[in-house]
């Protein structure tokens, strides 16, 4: 059984703000303890699905840069990829028809969630997205990515917003729930000695029953609405070809399938934030 892991952090053990959920800098003074959580909620996620007879595991550290995971803390034997550049995989780069499940651990709820702790899609820059009209965050596009190549999101763990997004289109997703949102920079945190066994045990029982969860799929053409934040945002965003002014804040483009829809919609983001603030 072979499991990919997309780690991000604002989801993870103990985390609410982004002075913890940031980079190496002054400006994210509690970093180092985030990159800690995040190491031990990968670790017990890789314990389970090893329990449940997992014998290759590859991680992608997704959050910020890719430079967050602790490699001589993680349990021996896995596999990690580290560092950042333009992918067109995003979040789930290095996933492939190889595996037979994947993971999303310490992922957050979709921009506009309320009180989702530190909600989000992709950038800060977003207010809102939809494909074929339907709201889709950072949870759905992974799973969407990985669906396309076969392979099932069977686990995630998150915030209470974060396992409710999840289970809203994947029913019977295992989901451990390490926190509760009380804001976006507020929540009711569960102990590490706790919310380990909790993400163990949800690992576990994913992988036991991944042979259950369909791969979760956007099949043919797919419009993709991004609504952002400012009108300058949309200026820029607006002259990568193929988009459509809907309004000040809103572009709207129809890809063939997903795959180039992610990388259109990843795109246009990236764009977006060349705008100076």
């Amino acid at each position: 059984m072979r499991i990919y892991i997309s780690a991000d952090i604002e989801g993870i053990t103990g985390v609410v703000n982004w002075k913890q959920a940031g980079t190496p800098s002054s400006d994210h003074y509690d970093y180092a303890f985030a990159r800690r959580m995040m190491t031990h909620d990968v670790n017990a996620a890789i314990r389970g699905a090893r329990d449940a007879g997992a014998t290759r595991i590859v991680i992608k550290d997704s959050h910020n840069v890719g430079l967050n995971l602790l490699i001589d803390q993680l349990e021996p034997g896995v596999e990690l990829i580290s560092g950042s550049r333009a992918c067109p995989d995003g979040m789930m780069q290095g996933i492939s028809r190889d595996f037979d499940a994947c993971f999303l651990i310490g992922y957050h709820g979709m921009a506009g969630a309320t009180e989702g702790v530190m909600e989000h899609t992709i950038t800060g820059r977003i207010h809102r997205v939809s494909v074929n009209g339907q709201p889709i965050g950072e949870m759905g596009m992974s799973a969407a990515t990985a669906g396309h190549y076969g392979v099932p999101l069977v686990m995630v763990s998150s915030d209470d917003k974060g396992c409710h997004e999840a289970k809203s289109f994947i029913p019977t997703i295992e989901a451990a729930q390490v926190k509760v949102g009380m804001g976006r920079f507020m929540s009711h945190l569960l102990h590490p000695s706790e919310t380990v066994g909790m993400i163990h045990e949800a690992a576990r029982r994913g992988v036991e029953k991944a042979s259950s969860i369909p791969p979760y799929t956007l099949e043919g053409e797919c419009t993709a609405r991004l609504e952002f934040n400012r009108s300058e945002e949309v200026d820029e965003a607006s002259q990568l070809a193929g988009w459509n002014r809907l309004d000040a804040y809103t572009i709207e483009q129809t890809f063939p399938d997903w795959p180039s829809a992610h990388i259109g919609m990843r795109r246009a983001m990236s764009f977006a934030m060349l705008v100076a603030l």
